[in-house]
């Protein structure tokens, strides 16, 4: 394991991770590397010191989108006093995680290769947070007690079948209240 980055260093890893993620969601996987650079304020030998090459940056983008989105679990459950307006906010969250995605897929199964164990983790992580969200809403209340984290994955996993268009984040959002409120059905308190 390497020595720890230089405050400076680690800096701008994470200022090429931003830029990497927002030059993905709204140019494609193909953006060029000196884009995603000047973007991040560096220069194009800066990112090559932290990402050997496109695959290793797509695959570090995305592991960093996964942990934002899995880690913002439990600090939702903190703000919301019913866990299923933590679970219908978290639910946003990968409606807009999703959309990124899409402009990466090819570019995505290009970096993990045959390599399934990124999405593996990424399933496991995702569920998690699931199943976290579903536990508290099952013991406030807000939720039903029998929601299965993996049933509710497969549930949300739709979202990637809906036709990318101007419609797209309203038909997203529909799909997500009604699973939402299918949860709710059966719960002890109304939330």
């Amino acid at each position: 394991m390497g020595s720890p980055l230089r405050a400076d260093a680690a800096r701008n890893r994470e200022k090429l991770l931003v830029a990497a993620i927002d030059a993905f969601g709204s140019d494609g996987a193909d953006v060029p590397l000196e884009t995603i650079a000047a973007r991040a304020g560096v220069g194009v030998g800066t990112l090559y010191r932290h990402f050997a090459n496109r695959d290793a940056l797509v695959e570090a983008a995305y592991r960093q989108e996964v942990g934002a989105l899995c880690d913002a679990a439990p600090d939702l459950l903190e703000r919301h006093d019913h866990a299923v307006d933590a679970l219908r906010e978290w639910s946003v969250r990968f409606v807009h995680y999703v959309a990124t995605k899409r402009g990466m897929g090819a570019a995505l199964r290009s970096a993990a290769g045959s390599d399934a164990m990124l999405f593996s983790e990424t399933r496991e992580r995702i569920v998690g947070a699931l199943a976290l969200l579903l536990a508290a809403g099952a013991a406030d209340g807000s939720t039903r007690p029998d929601a299965d984290p993996d049933d509710l994955w497969l549930a949300m996993g739709g979202v990637w079948n809906i036709p990318l268009g101007d419609a797209w984040e309203g038909q997203v959002r529909r799909l997500l209240d009604l699973v939402i409120d299918g949860l709710r059905y059966g719960a002890r308190t109304p939330a």
